[in-house]
């Protein structure tokens, strides 16, 4: 078997040879009329006209048959057979061909269809040209791959030899265009916040920090947009929504990722209850309009939409999934010590509700699989959720959770800056403590605030766990394009 370092050798001079041969084997400009879908939807129309066509793509497959050869080529929309013929291109470009053409490589093609002798739908060439040769070999089988995790490092191989991979993030992309026409069709107006930030807030999360030399200050990776967001809504904007990247240095898994897409919006004058109908709705609408139906397929489990989402409260599912009692009442003690029967490791400094969080995630979520929304969090489960009127202890806040993963993150906005100052200095002194995960104070949301902030409800989603969720995907790296991923020291590429 031939060692890579040979394979690449032999392709230099290949490469050698068609310039030899008076060929740029990467042209500037290329002779492109129709991509290869067209051709194919529309054969029998250029079957009659039989007018010449010009193609370009990449090689996929060679079949030599003496003085001919069939080639498949794919140009990203579709994919064709072509007939090569020494009689039709001549002696010297038929052996240019068979001496230097490697699958891999991109040619452009000028020819007529036709229909082959096993009636397969073809492109009978007249002439073609190298306009970019590839000096590494595609993997044969992809999948046979013993490292996983190279799929993921090489995902430009693994989209272009496996058509389901392809398919996933083309859908990905449907997706988010859809969810993005909804909410501009609600009036919303897309903005965008900065990514850089003197204070990493909005969400209890771990910021990734840098250093800007002409300011000579260290700034951020946003954990969220959502503070500069409802600046906005200070500013008199009433509906305003982002769809972006956020950054939390945290632990990846098979559902985090450091890097990852969320969608934040905000209305003015609305609380967590009109956002739990808008949530429907819209679930309703992108599982209708994407799939065709009121349902979808998530690996072994059949998740409906069609009825109205069940409600349940924070504490109701302590005890409906966790087997606790009296939750209401119990104390930081009584979770710590229910966590670490669970196995959950208890920190000292840890809150009960992050106590309460940690066996949420590991013992209660992952057993509700039917759209359900989680409401009714203590009060110091988020510092920029307001309190319940008739129960202060309570925040209005809820989570849809579906199929066992968090896809929404949603509240009734905190306004009342002299409340918020507070509930900041709390997180201050959970920092303090060892509390890795907080929204620290900020002053300048703060002021902005005093300036009057109307009544609003936020709602962050996801996207990555609902592309997740509509693609029946495990693991969080199959729907980012290209996840983080630790480098491989020392490999060539083989």
């Amino acid at each position: 078997m031939s060692t890579f370092e040979e394979i690449r050798g032999e392709r230099l001079k290949k490469l050698k040879a068609i310039k030899d041969a008076g060929v740029n084997p990467f042209p500037v400009s290329v002779k492109r009329d129709i991509n290869i879908k067209d051709v194919m939807d529309n054969f029998e129309n250029f079957l009659a006209e039989k007018k010449s066509l010009n193609v370009a793509g990449r090689v996929m497959a060679i079949r030599l048959h003496g003085g001919s050869v069939f080639a498949d080529i794919n140009d990203g929309n579709g994919s064709m057979q072509c007939y090569i013929k020494k009689n039709d291109i001549g002696e010297e470009a038929f052996a240019l061909f068979a001496d230097t053409v490697d699958i891999g490589d991109f040619l452009e093609i000028s020819g007529s269809a036709f229909v082959t002798k096993k009636e397969e739908n073809s492109l009978a060439v007249s002439s073609f040209r190298t306009i970019a040769k590839s000096l590494r070999p595609l993997p044969e089988k992809w999948h046979g791959l013993k490292d996983v995790e190279e799929r993921f490092r090489k995902r430009y191989l693994d989209i272009l030899m496996n058509e389901e991979v392809k398919e996933r993030f083309i859908l990905r992309s449907k997706i988010i265009s859809e969810l993005r026409n909804y909410i501009n069709g609600k009036g919303f107006l897309e903005v965008e916040t900065p990514m850089l930030q003197a204070l990493a807030g909005g969400a209890l999360a771990q910021p990734f920090k840098t250093h800007h030399n002409a300011l000579d200050i260290d700034l951020f990776l946003r954990v969220a947009p959502e503070l500069y967001l409802k600046k906005l809504l200070v500013a008199g904007f009433d509906k305003v929504f982002e769809i972006g990247r956020n950054f939390r240095n945290e632990g990846i898994d098979a559902t985090h990722n450091p890097e990852f897409t969320m969608l934040e919006l905000y209305e003015a004058y609305r609380d967590a209850d009109y956002l739990k109908d808008f949530t429907e709705d819209l679930f309703r609408h992108l599982v209708e309009t994407i799939f065709g139906g009121s349902e979808i397929i998530c690996g072994e489990q059949r998740i409906s939409f069609a009825k109205k989402f069940t409600r349940l409260s924070y504490y109701e599912v302590f005890k409906r999934y966790a087997l606790m009692g009296d939750v209401d009442r119990a104390t930081r003690e009584d979770f710590a010590i229910k966590a670490k029967q669970l196995g959950i490791k208890v920190e000292d400094f840890e809150s009960k509700e992050k106590i309460m969080d940690n066996i949420y995630k590991k013992i209660c979520r992952p057993k509700i699989i039917q759209p359900t929304f989680i409401e009714d969090y203590p009060s110091g489960a988020s510092p920029l959720a307001k309190r319940k009127e008739n129960n202060p202890d309570l925040i209005d806040r809820f989570q849809l959770v579906i199929n066992g993963g968090e896809v929404i993150n949603a509240f009734s906005e905190l306004n009342d800056p002299i409340d918020q100052k507070e509930r900041f200095a709390q997180q201050d002194k959970m920092k303090e403590m060892g509390e890795k995960d907080v929204s620290p104070s900020d002053d300048d949301y703060l002021e902005a605030m005093e300036y009057g902030m109307p009544p609003a409800a936020g709602l962050g989603m996801g996207i990555d766990r609902l592309i997740m969720l509509f693609t029946s995907s495990s693991n969080i790296k199959e729907v980012i394009i290209f996840p983080t991923m630790r480098p491989k020291d020392g490999q060539d590429g083989e």
